[in-house]
């Protein structure tokens, strides 16, 4: 009898082990450079036989460093298979202001190249066998957000768009929000100083001259980076974590992914 406990206790510690969140590091490639998006699932619940639903991780400005990392393992505790990706090239990552800046203003000038490099790493994403394609949303932070909606208005088949403390939402195309196949969702610090004047209102208008179900919600209080817990050691005035709004737009992001992305773990 004490035997078959032992064994029956081994399979079961066995079992729970083996069922967790596990990540690697994937490397992939745009055109002839070299990427390295970070993959998280909970082999409990996203497995071959039984796909679940995917979501695209995109960074801020610093790259994808342990902030990205972390936020795709989050997800994949939500139940979800989650690819933080790389919009710089391996090992670009930076904590340094200047430096970040000179990253991301290069790919956010280059309309093709920004939109390739988030397109790469969306056919990653869709193509992992424990990845449900059909039901795949994308998330971004800062400039991360900025991206997440961009993508969307290539007409990629996303079923849920969430940005969170974005500066800029709106299209210099605004024909373009008509490719959108999802709902979007902006997260707003209401004091965001680096949000131009007037993207707040003008976003709202092209969402709804060109049909897009979208929700925008501003947080009271909150200014740029407010779901970063390390923001305010980046010394960058008007940059700083705000840990209420930081839960809410995480909730947000929750409730949308429930109802448009199917086969989530319960409960997340």
């Amino acid at each position: 009898m004490r035997k078959l406990f032992l064994l029956l206790m081994t399979f079961l510690f066995a079992h729970a082990a083996a069922a967790a969140v596990q990540t690697k590091v994937v490397e992939y490639k745009d055109g002839d450079t070299v990427l390295e998006g970070f993959l998280a699932w909970d082999d409990a619940v996203a497995t071959d036989s039984k796909p679940a639903p995917g979501v695209l991780v995109i960074p801020e400005w610093w790259g994808n460093n342990d902030y990205s990392r972390g936020r795709a393992k989050q997800l994949a505790e939500l139940g979800y298979v989650a690819l933080a990706i790389d919009m710089y090239g391996k090992g670009k990552i930076t904590t340094d202001p200047k430096q970040a800046g000179e990253w991301s203003g290069a790919i956010m000038k280059d309309e093709t190249a920004r939109r390739a490099r988030s397109t790469a790493g969306l056919k990653v994403l869709r193509g992992q066998k424990n990845v449900d394609a059909s039901h795949i949303g994308v998330i971004g932070y800062c400039m991360g957000g900025t991206l997440a909606v961009d993508l969307a208005r290539t007409g990629a088949d996303l079923k849920a768009v969430v940005a969170f403390h974005a500066s800029t939402f709106t299209a210099s195309k605004p024909e373009e929000n008509k490719q959108i196949k999802g709902t979007v969702l902006i997260c707003h610090g209401a004091e965001d100083a680096f949000v131009p004047a007037g993207e707040v209102d003008k976003f709202q208008s092209q969402m709804k001259e060109a049909g897009v179900d979208y929700v925008f919600v501003a947080f009271s209080g909150a200014v740029h980076a407010f779901t970063n817990p390390k923001a305010g050691s980046y010394n960058v005035p008007g940059v700083r974590h705000n840990a209420e709004a930081d839960r809410r737009s995480w909730e947000f992001m929750q409730i949308l992914f429930r109802e448009k992305l199917e086969n989530a773990k319960a409960g997340g």
